[in-house]
């Protein structure tokens, strides 16, 4: 057809070429709207390669077939076919079992036999954070979704204030001005001046068409990128120049048959203002410098940081569940199989970025990990049968410890909330919710011990996210003896200290207790007569008090 255009004359010949030459600039330039149709022929192109051959013979052979009851029984058995694809693929999970499996034969697996500290505790859940932020923010603006950061050497929840969802014009003509960076370690974090940055990004997370991430980032990618890449989670940070940038987190699909996603480095985008520069590079080539994840050591930045996209760490945790074989966690066995446990009242599941302490255990690095506990996958069981541990800066290794096979007995995340409702029955539990329990990791009294740090949140009945507190309530549930801690969030530096008091007795009847000087009131200290009880000197100021008399 086009040739028989093509030979009709000059003028054909002239919009032949045009109409070619437009087409060809349109893919170039819109290849971030149609790549999401590549990376699925890619993810599912064994599939469809299959599906393709069983069509094609049953279409020819319905062809071919000159009876009537034949040609029924073959569109039967096509019909059949897809729905035992559906059946066994989609609905009883076989796609991502096998997906999940593959993940499982490509990690770099290390069982440690020691559980690593925590150190540098987050008080505040993620959603009271996005709470408080949008309590100091104007109405055209949206905060994006907060991530645990190191910066300047601590921890640091980052986020942008970018124009709102709702404010079409706001989003074509606005940049990304000011970045919300705010410690993970306070009790009541501030969003005042001091913890607003301003820094203006000519693209965003919310911003449209080019100057949006996703697709300024897609628009970088290679011609093979295309096929394998996707964008993921986007994080500020500073750089080694001490610059503020966006660190967007790149997933890579690997494998043909079953393809699983993996950590393909990141793509990361330096601050600057919107101009016609700006916007030709983004049309043609896109935005961003794509570091790949063996490149990533060269530099500090990214070092021990938090820039592995949750989807692959999450999957990397499952995969576990085949630490007892392929058959394992098939319906009939199940000996070893675990999942993900998933709380209803939780806005924010696992994982639960923490920061562990590996001295000693490993040469891993002590920072900032994504923390699993995972448990059997009955709804009834809810012992703690793995901590697995995921490097946040996306190095190839996975860290577990083995809680059942050591018999340690110990509750999972599942049974947590109802401990903590128990033990305080006077709260109004419609409410509030105990949500994150994430770990608490110290050594007290002669051994390592595991807690399970939770914050609870208050909810208003008519409102789906949680409220933000200035000061929440914190407890501490220990794993082994269930018993709950109520702990003072503006006091740190106490609570192995509350815990020892409350659960010394207990621990002492265990053959490895040890007294622990460092929770113990040191000798010649002891509080007389009318003196100011010991729990209450941290709230006073110790030069005014004679503690001899």
């Amino acid at each position: 057809m086009i040739k028989r255009y093509w030979k009709k004359g000059t003028k054909q010949k002239f919009i032949t070429i045009l109409l070619s030459l437009v087409v060809l600039i349109s893919l170039f330039i819109l290849r971030d709207d149609y790549q999401p149709g590549l990376l699925f022929l890619r993810k599912y192109l064994f599939v469809i390669l299959v599906v393709g051959f069983i069509l094609f013979l049953g279409i020819r052979s319905f062809r071919k077939s000159a009876s009537t009851g034949k040609r029924l029984l073959i569109l039967v058995g096509l019909l059949a076919f897809g729905g035992l694809i559906y059946l066994v693929g989609w609905n009883m999970g076989m796609y991502r079992y096998m997906q999940t499996y593959n993940v499982f034969k490509n990690l770099n697996l290390q069982e440690i036999k020691e559980l690593p500290l925590t150190q540098n505790e987050r008080i505040q859940p993620l959603n009271n954070i996005v709470t408080m932020a949008y309590e100091s923010i104007g109405e055209t603006q949206e905060v994006s979704l907060p991530h645990l950061v190191r910066v300047d050497g601590t921890n640091q929840w980052t986020m942008a204030v970018q124009p709102a969802k709702e404010y079409v014009w706001q989003r074509i003509n606005d940049n990304t001005e000011e970045i919300f960076s705010v410690s993970s370690t306070t009790p009541s974090p501030r969003f005042s001046k001091d913890n607003r940055i301003a820094v203006t990004f000519s693209i965003g997370e919310s911003l449209s068409f080019s100057r949006n991430t996703y697709n300024a980032v897609v628009q970088r990618f290679n011609f093979f990128q295309l096929f394998n890449m996707e964008p993921s989670d986007v994080f500020y940070m500073k750089n080694d120049q001490d610059n503020w940038v966006q660190v967007v987190s790149l997933i890579k699909w690997k494998g043909f048959f079953f393809p699983y996603p993996s950590f393909g480095g990141v793509m990361v985008v330096d601050s600057g203002e919107h101009d016609f520069n700006d916007y030709v590079e983004r049309i043609l080539i896109g935005k961003g410098t794509y570091i790949k994840p063996e490149e990533m050591s060269k530099y500090e930045y990214l070092q021990g940081q938090n820039t592995l996209a949750e989807k692959v760490s999450q999957l990397q945790a499952e995969s576990l569940k085949f630490l007892g074989g392929f058959s394992d966690p098939l319906p009939w066995n199940m000996e070893t199989a675990v999942k993900i446990p998933v709380l209803a009242d939780d806005q924010n599941q696992q994982p639960f970025v923490t920061d562990f302490d590996f001295n000693g255990i490993s040469n891993e690095y002590s920072g900032l990990h994504h923390w699993f506990g995972l448990e059997p996958v009955g709804e009834e069981r809810t012992s703690l049968s793995y901590s697995v541990f995921v490097p946040a800066d996306g190095r190839d290794k996975l860290f577990y410890y083995d809680h059942a096979t050591t018999k340690e007995g110990l509750a999972g995340v599942s049974a947590m909330p109802l401990k903590v409702i128990e033990s305080k029955k006077e709260f109004d539990w419609t409410v509030n919710k105990p949500v994150e329990f994430r770990p608490y990791i110290k050594e007290i009294a002669g051994r390592k011990r595991m807690f399970m740090l939770t914050t609870v949140a208050a909810k208003r009945q008519d409102n789906v996210k949680f409220d933000g507190s200035a000061t929440p309530d914190l407890a501490l549930v220990d794993a082994e003896y269930r018993d709950v801690v109520w702990i003072d969030a503006k006091h740190p530096s106490q609570w192995e200290k509350a815990l020892y008091d409350q659960l010394g007795e207990t621990w002492r009847a265990s053959r490895d207790f040890k007294e622990d000087p460092k929770v113990m009131p040191m000798p010649g200290n002891e509080v007389q007569g009318d003196s100011i009880p010991l729990q209450q000197l941290d709230s006073v100021n110790p030069g005014v008090i004679d503690l001899t008399q």
